[in-house]
């Protein structure tokens, strides 16, 4: 496995010497774990210079100071100079560069003596400039945000140290040397040499690739010969030892006690980090934008070309062709694209912060805004995840103290997981009547929580020094392994009979909105070795204990809201069917259909593909369970959303086309998100779906705007180039036509969207890109060759004398009509009278607009060629735009009955 690791980090990297740097620290970080495993934990401590009571907080200052923070490459934000470095590096930014350079050669370097002309540099260099520091400010800007909200949710670790015992610190603050507890749900922090572990399993599918769980065990040191010690070292792989703990990876289930060995770079996964930075696969926003991207670069690579030849050919004046082909070259160049994008995902994550979201992946808005399914866990998200115990019950169904004392003695010496059950047991009003009794009763051990159990136990030394098992769980687990019940005082087998009288008796108490917990016991006698799973049987059920979580009042609104956006929820919970029905109805959520976990477990793929798409609650799910929903929902061409906090839920979470988990999930949850909630609350989640689709919509203005014009503009020139006996407009004036339009487009983030827009779930769809612009384009070439023809016979504009006159005609009507036209496109309504443009369009378009009439009447205007415009000229350009947006209105009208779409 480690040769493997080596391999796919050879073909990742392109530099042989940071290839071999990585192979040393890789190597380095194996021998020193290898070499440890071998060792007893005695001398794992000696050599760590600690000890089982850990570090004092001088020390943990010294090794912080010595070994850095407990960070890897990766973790860390950009600092602000390699983000405006990489603000640079886009396609069409090298577009642009690469015509700046040619302009320069041509127009200086190779130009004769006094007729250098830098303009053209000056203009490209300014549009660069305009749309990179635009690209930077918002992408600092939105990091900047987030990075202050992620402050708020740094994950943690329980760590014992000589001078404040028992106690949680922020993983980066681990040093070698702590000793860290690790119970189920927990990210191992560091690389640790495990000390002691009680039914540990662990996840090390980060580093393996192994999805199923491994099982971890304290194994005492080898007793090898010097000889067999070192074979031992030679061939050993540490991804295979089985006392030893990697970062990155985590804990499924059980508890384990363990000495940090590395942290930081100096871990495995550290070794490894800056390796595989920047290699995450694209998503599906990122193959759009690519998508798109290409399509435009390959539009400008066919048409300037042609350009560059029929202007040669028919003229004869080959450098100014090139100048004027590399004019049109800039013009098609979208520049602004990565800004548009950027500035939009920027905004919105900066807006989702305001409102205590953090969106880890930018490009996780857009797969919000498409999301048309979302899965949600019921606890916390349809409930006020405020659980209070309401009802501890003997088998008779009365209220009874030692019931609540061995609840109580479970939940307070239990370790393994925190669980606002056990919060609520202890912190219930009676339980003073109980107080105490831990110290009569000292833990032993435990049997940690796992999801396929649903129950968790503790051993604790008996009044008679033996031991006593008591567990609590789910009613159908604990019923299952319970062969007695304790009834007033005496203990009688448990029948088929009982059974089935008290399931019934907790669905009743399901019924009434309890969520309800079996308590069990068992006398064994006392024993060094640990406790298993197998040792949960042959128990003597005592009573039940009832949890309330009443539901949210704002879900109900939250449901309709987001079956209003056109997103099917559906329910996924490990609670039961009584339970969740109740929920449900108090919510107004109707259940279509219900599924229990045993029965997918029942199911082909094929079979569960058809029973994803109608059925819209499951309960008692297990996390594979979950996993095969959301893949079955995929599988149907739907965008999967996940929300939940649970160890169970991770592996859903990564599953899922977006994944949604709150601050106080557990760090397995928080770490497999995209998009993090400070408050668990579904009507949060509704606005960031207006968000991701209020940011589509906007980006696709500009993409659809852009490519629509581009297409009829390049269709135009080639048209103006054979016929006409001069250009149609100088390269100079191209690029300043170019740059007005680029300031007109800043102001599209911050654009409205109209609201039947964002009803919708909204995806890439390069097919519809080329289509628009097929149709919409060849319209704006239509009413240049009207204004080609009133320029030429109506006012004269038809010798090289006057193409000054001709040039400043149709730049004045392309800018005005390019400008002019995003408010047509901008919306599927009556711009104007139905949809009107935010202030900031307005404003900038009106400016630009007001700035191309003004231009020719200006000695700006006079000094790169324009001439100033009759009187007469404005009649004509009023009527020419006016029969413009009728005509776009027309063909809107026409073209969303067509194809049932717009942007």
């Amino acid at each position: 496995m480690t040769a493997s690791l080596g391999n796919l980090l050879r073909s990742l990297s392109g530099h042989e010497d940071h290839r071999e740097e990585v192979d040393v620290a890789v190597s380095q970080a194996s021998e020193r774990l290898i070499r440890m495993s071998i060792m007893s934990p005695d001398d794992v401590l000696s050599e760590l210079d600690t000890s089982r009571e850990g570090l004092s907080s001088d020390a943990v200052a010294s090794r912080i100071d010595r070994f850095g923070k407990n960070e890897v490459a990766h973790e860390r934000t950009p600092p602000w100079y390699r983000q405006l470095i990489g603000a640079f590096i886009n396609p069409f930014v090298g577009i642009l560069f690469a015509l700046a350079v040619t302009s320069y050669l041509t127009e200086v370097v190779l130009a004769p003596p006094g007729e250098q002309d830098v303009t053209t540099v000056v203009i490209i260099t300014i549009l660069v400039l305009f749309s990179v520091l635009i690209t930077f400010v918002q992408e600092y800007q939105a990091s900047q945000a987030a990075d202050q909200l992620l402050t708020l949710v740094q994950s943690t670790t329980t760590v014992q140290r000589k001078d404040t015992g028992r106690s949680k610190v922020i993983t980066t603050s681990l040093v070698p040397g702590d000793i860290v507890h690790l119970a189920a749900g927990d990210i191992i922090p560091a690389d640790v040499y495990l000390l002691t572990t009680n039914n540990l399993s662990v996840n090390e599918a980060a580093l393996t690739g192994e999805s199923l769980p491994v099982e971890k065990l304290a194994t005492p040191d080898r007793d090898l010969d010097a000889s067999a010690a070192q074979h031992y070292l030679d061939s050993a792989n540490a991804l295979d030892l089985d006392n030893t703990g990697f970062m990155g990876t985590y804990v499924v289930s059980g508890t384990a006690q363990a000495a940090v060995i590395a942290t930081g770079n100096r871990s495995y996964f550290g070794s490894m980090s800056r390796e595989l930075v920047g290699h995450n696969p694209p998503t599906s926003f990122d193959k759009g934008v690519k998508q798109v991207s290409l399509l435009l670069i390959r539009f400008i690579v066919v048409m300037v070309p042609i350009i560059f030849l029929v202007n040669g050919l028919l003229r004869g004046e080959w450098f100014q062709a090139l100048l004027f082909s590399l004019a049109v070259a800039v013009g098609l160049t979208p520049e602004m694209l990565p800004t548009i994008v950027t500035a939009n995902l920027a905004k919105g994550t900066v807006e989702m912060a305001g409102r205590k979201t953090i969106v880890k992946r930018l490009s996780a808005i857009q797969n919000l805004g498409a999301m048309d399914a979302l899965c949600t866990d019921k606890t916390g998200t349809l409930t006020h995840d405020t659980v209070g115990l309401e009802s501890y019950l003997n088998v008779q169904g009365n209220e009874d103290l030692e019931v609540l004392k061995y609840a109580y003695l479970n939940s307070f010496h239990q370790t393994s997981l925190e669980s606002p059950m056990d919060d609520a047991v202890i912190a219930h009003p009676d339980i003073k009547w109980v107080t105490g009794t831990e110290r009569d009763y000292p833990r032993v051990n435990e049997i940690p929580f796992e999801t396929a159990r649903r129950r968790m136990s503790v051993i604790v030394e008996d009044e008679d020094n033996g031991h006593l098992l008591i567990c609590k769980g789910a009613t159908d687990e604990m019923l299952s392994i319970s062969n007695w019940v304790e009834a007033g005082g005496e203990v009688q087998p448990l029948n088929a009979e009982l059974r089935k009288h008290y399931a019934d008796f907790a669905g009743n108490l399901n019924e009434t909105g309890l969520r309800v917990l079996l308590v069990a016991y068992k006398h064994v006698e006392s024993r060094d070795h640990s406790y298993q799973a197998e040792d949960e049987h042959d128990l003597t059920l005592i009573g039940f204990i009832g949890f309330l979580d009443p539901p949210k009042e704002s879900a109900g609104a939250a449901m309709n809201t987001l079956q209003q956006q056109g997103i099917k929820v559906r329910v996924i919970t490990g609670d039961n069917e009584i339970v969740t029905r109740r929920i449900c109805g108090e919510i107004g959520f109707a259940v279509d259909g219900l599924l229990q976990g045993n029965e997918i477990d029942q199911m082909s793929d094929e079979e569960l593909w058809e029973a994803a798409e109608v059925v819209n609650v499951f309960v008692r799910m297990a996390p594979l369970q979950k996993s095969r929903v959301i893949n079955a929902l995929k599988h149907m061409g739907h965008t999967v959303g996940f929300l939940g906090d649970g160890i169970n839920d991770a592996p859903a979470l990564r599953d899922a086309d977006v994944g949604i988990s709150v601050d106080n999930a557990v760090d397995i949850a928080k770490e497999s998100a995209d998009i993090l909630l400070l408050e668990k609350d579904l009507l949060v989640l509704t606005e960031g779906v207006d968000r991701g689709r209020h940011v589509f919509g906007n980006i696709m203005k500009y993409i659809k705007i852009t490519a629509s014009s581009n297409f009829g503009n390049v269709f135009s020139v080639l048209v103006a180039s054979i016929f006409l006996p001069f250009a149609p407009m100088l390269p100079l004036h191209l690029l300043i036509q170019n740059l007005l339009y680029d300031v007109s487009q800043i102001a599209i983030p911050w654009d409205h969207v109209d609201e039947d827009y964002l009803r919708q779930p909204r995806r890439w769809n390069p097919r519809s890109i080329s289509r628009f612009m097929v149709v919409m384009g060849p319209i704006s070439s239509v009413f240049d060759f009207t204004t080609f023809a009133l320029m030429w016979y109506v006012f004269g504009a038809n010798t090289v004398g006057r193409q000054g006159l001709f040039q400043s005609g149709w730049f004045v009507l392309g800018l005005l009509s390019q400008t002019l036209i995003f408010h047509m496109i901008r919306t599927s309504r009556i711009p104007f009278l139905q949809s009107v443009a935010s202030v900031p369009v307005l404003i900038t378009t009106g400016l630009v607009m007001v700035i191309g009439l003004m231009l020719p009447f200006t000695p700006w205007g006079a000094a790169v060629g324009f001439q100033a415009l009759p009187p007469g000229y404005f009649p004509w350009l009023l009527f020419t735009l006016l029969a413009y947006c009728i005509v776009i209105q027309l063909v809107k009208v026409w073209y969303i009955r067509r194809f049932n779409m717009w942007l």
